[in-house]
């Protein structure tokens, strides 16, 4: 995540108010001002906005537009920028914890079942096929997420005539994620990251094969594939699945969508019954600090990479990467999770996940039988489902070395792989390749944890450190 340094920032000031309440419905923000089909065929796009990766984000009306439009924030709530392509809400004024910082009526909040509901209303049939088919083609729990791009993708070819054109105009137009790499980008992705940046192109693909049966948006756009991905990471970067048995919504919040992530978090957002949006602080928050909040698991940078194109060099640990684990449930009960197999990046400590995992799936599993080996694994399996922390440590003990050494071998081989993937970049251009220095970053954190587990495992007598 980025630093805040006053001195380098970008500030914009922004109005705010003491105390929130909903804001009478004569607000001049119309919701519903959106056509209800499209009646004429453009013939050109970005006459108002422009989705050029090169094209500047224009922040400034963002805040007149949401003020109007009935969004309230306190006082000394300020957007923040040290490049002027990341921006984030940063606090001038000490917050104490549980104070709502903002709040967001519901006729400006984008939820997916509302966005569902107009677009049905607009359409002819088109969107309701659309979605059948994409529920055929296996992307039935992306509907939400597709009613968000599909209304996106409206407001984007209405331009000046969309009541979102402030927001809109002020939304990244650079992205570094999954979705917008080359093919040649996905060599240089290690297994894991590789296999989450493909289910996010997957997702992308499924979007595009069904949009030719939406009736709600010209053949332009169809074919455009800048204002596709544009769409796209714009929802699956700004939206918040509700939560805490709120429903199933999606729903992108204007004005919501501009806090970043961190590993350890200030903010929550919350929706009331009426589906209005209010943020509200989870800890005390300092003046002149950032306002943050998470767009994921913390030690699993590796998906923050792939969904929102960021490496979060505050992760403190990341998943061990052993990718050829049976994901049985077994294993899932000895603890096999992404968010639990870790290796810690500042110690390359190894998580007990890791050890029992190993142990049981690789060691035990692969033992040859005999009378005296044959009861090891169940009685390990028995003695971590029933607590019997003695039986599981004495197991753990004896085999500690076996398990040490298939971790070390997975270790070699993984920072072997990470030299090969560095080498393929050599002589690449950056110009036909901007997301490759994220990439080689990102293998790089990885391969600063993968180089402290081996030195501690040489260290503990497993092997030499090939990499000293």
């Amino acid at each position: 995540m980025r630093v805040y340094q006053a001195a380098s920032s970008i500030i914009i000031l922004s109005a705010s108010v003491d105390a929130f309440a909903p804001l009478p419905r004569s607000t001049n923000y119309k919701h519903n001002s959106i056509r209800s089909t499209v009646t004429s065929t453009p013939t050109s796009l970005s006459a108002f906005i422009s989705i050029d990766e090169n094209a500047p984000r224009n922040l400034p009306p963002l805040d007149p537009w949401a003020t109007n439009a009935g969004v309230q924030k306190v006082e000394g709530l300020e957007l923040y920028s040290e490049d002027g392509l990341d921006w984030q809400y940063i606090t001038t004024v000490d917050i104490p914890s549980g104070t709502t910082i903002m709040y967001i009526p519901a006729g400006m909040c984008l939820s997916s079942s509302a966005v569902g509901a107009e677009l049905n209303g607009m359409s002819n049939g088109g969107v309701a096929s659309a979605v059948d088919e994409l529920t055929k083609i296996g992307g039935g729990n992306s509907v939400a997420d597709f009613y968000l791009f599909v209304k996106l993708l409206v407001e984007y070819e209405a331009q000046e005539n969309s009541p979102f054109l402030p927001w809109l105009d002020s939304l990244p137009r650079l992205y570094l994620n999954s979705v917008s790499m080359t093919e040649f980008c996905y060599e240089c992705l290690p297994p894991l990251v590789f296999s989450l940046s493909r289910l996010e192109r997957v997702k992308f693909d499924n979007f595009r094969q069904v949009l030719g049966k939406v009736d709600v948006i010209s053949d332009l756009v169809k074919g455009d594939m800048d204002s596709l991905k544009w769409a796209f990471n714009s929802v699956y970067t700004r939206a918040y699945a509700d939560k805490d048995g709120q429903g199933s919504d999606v729903t992108v919040t204007p004005l919501g969508d501009m806090f970043n992530h961190g590993t350890e978090t200030d903010i929550e957002v919350y929706f009331d019954e009426g589906m209005n949006a209010m943020v509200y602080t989870t800890a005390d928050v300092a003046a002149n600090s950032p306002l943050r909040i998470s767009y994921g698991c913390p030690t699993n940078p590796s998906f923050l990479f792939a969904r929102y194109g960021f490496l979060d060099e505050t992760s403190p640990a990341t998943f061990c990467k052993m990718m050829d684990i049976p994901k049985t449930p077994e294993n899932v009960n000895m603890g096999m999770d992404f968010s639990k197999m870790l290796f810690y990046h500042d110690t390359g400590d190894i998580s007990p996940e890791v050890m029992d995992v190993v142990l049981y799936a690789k060691v035990l599993t692969n033992l040859k039988s005999s009378p005296e080996t044959d009861g090891y694994k169940q009685a390990f399996y028995e003695a971590t489902m029933n607590g019997d922390e003695q039986t599981k440590g004495q197991i753990s003990e004896q085999f500690r070395y076996e398990t040490l050494s298939e971790i070390k071998k997975h270790v070699d081989t993984f920072l072997e792989s990470l030299v090969e993937l560095e080498k393929k970049s050599y002589g690449k251009s950056l110009e036909e390749h901007p997301r490759l220095p994220l990439i080689l970053r990102h293998n790089e954190f990885v391969k600063e944890t993968f180089l402290k587990v081996q030195s501690n495992l040489a260290n503990a007598g497993v092997g030499q450190n090939q990499y000293a």
